[in-house]
């Protein structure tokens, strides 16, 4: 069962199956797919690791959503041999397996990643100290392996759910790779809502609760930046969400339509599924194109170490958003210089500015400043 077969005694290897309109659909989002999904995925992990020198969060999040994306688009070739030979799937079935459990973990590490996203950008807007804190390489470590142990777990269903079935065709025997069920309508109904509960429902929820308090926390104090690293996080959220809507879509209806045993409804599920799990597989490919466009006013300047520069730019934005509470605080108090200046006429020592003035104080001996250390700091803290 595992390898396929043409069964007939003159030139078995003759027969094909003609190319259907959906076949021809989906060779032509694939070849699309895989033409400029892969190697702008790889474009993107050179970039990460080769051209930026100060990586951050959104970065290295964006290194492993690249790596996810990569490692599915390989599968294409053998999709596309599949759907233009018209000999059935040709690969056995541990292949079958595999491409589609690879699929599955690609969409579940991509969702989360973005909710990672999403929460790193909720945090730094509305606790940014306890951002700064949390902001370790290690934490992020720990985090990044649990998405992907967890996307492997979330996808055990798939393989499942994956057959490689022999069937009759003009005399013919051929394999093709379909879901299997064993005819069972609660497994059917139990992978779906499980996809899309899992892989749509719970993360857009969290997406959207991060987000809308990012957007009213800077609404109320009134911080009219535009980060490029908020921009750029919301495009691969809407991109992810317009290619895997249809998908899910799709799901809840062939639900709908086992729960109420209606065969017109499923069958309009069945014959929208091979497209829209082409066009969600397209969503591999999209992540280079935005990354292109986010970083356009660099390519003039730095060539093909245009997208090192807009991670580097993440970077430092996100050290200034963490910091826009304090910012906004010092806009309404007294000058910081002529408070510390006043304050230094009364210890008897020269006011130098504060960048000097805390080094000069840090180099010098800790006991013997002790008072005047406590009084800045308790300057600072009432600005």
């Amino acid at each position: 069962m595992n390898t396929t077969t043409f069964q007939q005694s003159s030139s078995p290897r003759s027969f094909s199956l003609p190319i259907s309109v959906s076949a021809r659909v989906g060779i032509a989002i694939l070849t699309l797919a895989f033409v400029l999904g892969f190697p702008g995925n790889m474009f993107v992990v050179w970039s990460v690791l080769c051209r930026v020198k100060k990586r951050s969060v959104t970065c290295l999040l964006v290194l492993n959503l690249a790596v996810a994306d990569a490692l599915v688009l390989l599968s294409a070739p053998l999709f596309l041999q599949y759907l233009a030979r018209g000999r059935g799937w040709e690969f056995g079935s541990a292949a079958c397996k595999l491409v589609h459990y690879l699929s599955s973990v690609n969409m579940y590490v991509s969702i989360y990643l973005i909710c990672l996203m999403s929460m790193d950008r909720w945090l730094a807007v509305t606790r940014p100290f306890m951002s700064q804190r949390m902001r370790t390489k290690r934490s992020l470590l720990v985090l990044l392996l649990g998405v992907w142990v967890l996307a492997f777990l979330l996808s055990l269903p798939m393989p499942f759910y994956r057959s490689n079935v022999k069937i009759m065709k003009n005399n013919f025997t051929l394999s093709i790779c379909i879901p299997y069920h064993w005819k069972s309508v609660g497994h059917r109904a139990f992978q779906y809502l499980f996809e899309t509960i899992m892989g749509c429902l719970v993360p857009f929820s969290l997406i959207s609760t991060c987000y809308s308090s990012v957007i009213c926390r800077l609404q109320s104090a009134k911080f009219q930046r535009r980060a490029k690293g908020s921009r750029l996080i919301l495009m691969i959220i809407c991109a992810f969400a317009i290619f895997w809507l249809p998908y899910n879509i799709v799901n809840i209806i062939e639900v709908i339509g086992l729960l109420q045993n209606s065969q017109s409804v499923i069958q309009a599920a069945l014959t929208a599924r091979p497209n829209v799990t082409a066009f969600a597989y397209f969503s591999s490919a999209v992540n280079p194109l935005l990354y292109v466009f986010a970083g356009s006013s660099h390519i003039r300047q730095a060539g093909l170490s245009f997208m090192g520069r807009l991670f580097e730019a993440t970077n430092s934005e996100s050290r200034s958003t963490s910091t826009f509470t304090r910012s906004g605080r010092s806009s309404s108090s007294p000058d910081e210089s002529s408070i510390l200046q006043t304050l230094s006429v009364k210890l008897g020592k020269p006011f130098k500015g504060k960048s000097k003035e805390r080094r000069s104080s840090s180099m010098a001996g800790k006991e013997a400043n002790e008072p005047e250390l406590k009084t800045l700091a308790t300057v600072e803290q009432l600005e």
